[in-house]
C-alpha cells in the first residue's frame, strides 16, 4: 500500500506560490491545501489534520497562532522567506513545533533588484516613464549623477550585501561595508573597504542596508544616525521595513538631509504589500506621505520575485516538507532554533 501522503496548508497564497510549487516533482508527493488568506491566531484551525504549514513574511506566526497549529496537529512550520522575525521561536519549541526557512533562494535577485532601484531612482526612470506615456518627451527635472567614483555604503556583508558590493564595484565606485563579523580575504579580493558604521555613513553618498531584523538593527536609520550622514545622502532598503525609522526618513526628505529613498519594503507593510488596494483609500497616513514625494521609489517586496528564487524557496520547503514527514531532519541551514 503507498505511503500516505504528508498533508501541508499553505497560507497567503498568491498565484505565482501555487503555480511553481505544482510545478515542481515533489509536489506530488504531498498533499496541499492552499489558502489565500493570512495564517493568525483566527485562521490557524483551517489546518486542522496538517502536517505542515507553510507561512510567509506578513503570516502571524506569534504565539497565540502556535498553540493553536499545536493543537490541530501542526509538526513543522516551514516559512518560505529567509526572513523570521514574525515567528516566536520559543513558542515553537516549546509546543514541538520544529521551524525552517529558506535562507537562500536568491542572493543575486535581491542584490539585482536594489541595484535596480538605485538606477531607476537616480535617473528619474520611473517618472520619465509617465511622461514619455502621456506623450511629455521633456527632460526638465531628471537630472540625474554619475555612480562612478561615488562612494556607496553597504551595511551587512552577507550573501545579497556582498553581490551588491560587487555590483557597485562594477561600476567603478568606491564600496564601504560594515558587518560585525567581517570577512577581510572577500574585502580584499574585491576592493571593498571595512569600515566602522560612523565612518560608512559620514562617508557615503548611497547607503543600502543588508541586514536582518534584530532588537540591534531595528530603526538602525534614525534622526541620529541620518544627522551622521551626507546631505543628499541616497538610502536603499530590500531587507527589512523596520530597519528604518520611516518619520525620521520623511523629516530627512522634507529638509533635503536624504536626497532619495529606494525601498522593497516597509515597516507597517502587513494588509497593504502584496494586495491590490487599487480601489481603496490607503490608512498610513506615513506610507501616504512617501508616495507623494518625487524623489522615493518604493516596490512591494517584490526583491525575491524571480523564476530562480521561486524554485528554489519550493525546492527546499517540499524537500523539507517530506524529510520532516519521513522523520529525518531537515536539510543542513534551513531549521530555526530559539536562541
Amino acid at each position: 500500500m503507498a505511503a500516505q501522503r504528508p498533508i501541508l496548508s499553505f497560507f497567503d497564497t498568491k498565484s505565482y506560490d501555487e503555480e511553481f510549487f505544482l510545478r515542481n516533482p515533489l509536489a506530488s508527493s504531498i498533499e496541499v491545501k492552499f489558502h489565500e488568506f493570512r495564517l493568525n491566531p483566527h485562521t490557524a484551525q483551517t489546518a486542522e489534520g496538517s502536517l505542515a504549514v507553510c507561512a510567509f513574511v506578513n503570516d502571524d506566526c506569534g504565539a497565540a497562532t502556535l498553540e493553536r497549529l499545536a493543537a490541530a496537529g501542526v509538526r513543522h512550520l516551514a516559512m518560505r522567506c529567509a526572513g523570521f522575525n514574525n515567528v516566536d521561536l520559543e513558542a515553537a519549541n516549546a509546543r514541538g513545533i520544529l521551524v525552517t526557512r529558506v535562507p537562500n533562494y536568491s542572493p543575486y535577485a535581491v542584490a539585482e533588484h536594489t541595484v535596480a532601484l538605485l538606477l531607476a531612482l537616480n535617473r528619474k526612470i520611473h517618472r520619465a516613464y509617465n511622461r514619455v506615456r502621456e506623450l511629455n518627451f521633456s527632460l526638465g527635472g531628471l537630472v540625474g549623477f554619475d555612480l562612478h567614483g561615488k562612494t556607496a555604503g553597504i551595511i551587512g556583508t552577507g550573501k545579497t550585501g556582498r553581490i551588491t558590493a560587487e555590483i557597485l564595484r562594477g561600476f567603478k565606485m568606491r564600496v564601504l561595508v560594515y558587518d560585525p563579523f567581517p570577512d577581510m580575504e572577500w574585502a580584499a579580493a574585491t576592493g571593498c573597504e571595512y569600515v566602522a558604521l560612523n565612518d560608512l555613513l559620514k562617508e557615503s553618498q548611497i547607503v543600502s542596508l543588508h541586514v536582518p531584523l534584530t532588537r540591534e538593527t531595528e530603526w538602525l536609520i534614525r534622526e541620529e544616525t541620518l544627522a551622521l550622514c551626507q546631505r543628499g545622502v541616497i538610502l536603499l532598503n530590500v531587507s527589512r521595513g523596520r530597519l528604518i525609522d520611516t518619520t525620521a526618513v520623511i523629516e530627512g526628505l522634507k529638509s533635503g538631509q536624504v536626497g532619495g529613498v529606494a525601498l522593497d519594503v516597509y515597516e507597517e507593510e502587513e494588509g497593504v504589500f502584496f494586495e491590490d488596494l487599487s480601489g481603496h483609500i490607503i490608512q498610513d497616513d506615513e506610507l501616504a506621505r512617501l508616495l507623494t514625494f518625487p524623489n522615493v521609489l518604493i516596490t512591494a517586496h517584490q526583491a525575491f520575485l524571480t523564476r530562480e528564487a521561486l524554485e528554489e524557496i519550493v525546492r527546499v520547503t517540499a524537500e523539507n516538507v517530506l524529510r520532516v514527514a519521513r522523520g529525518e531532519p531537515p536539510l543542513p541551514g534551513t531549521q530555526l532554533l530559539p536562541s
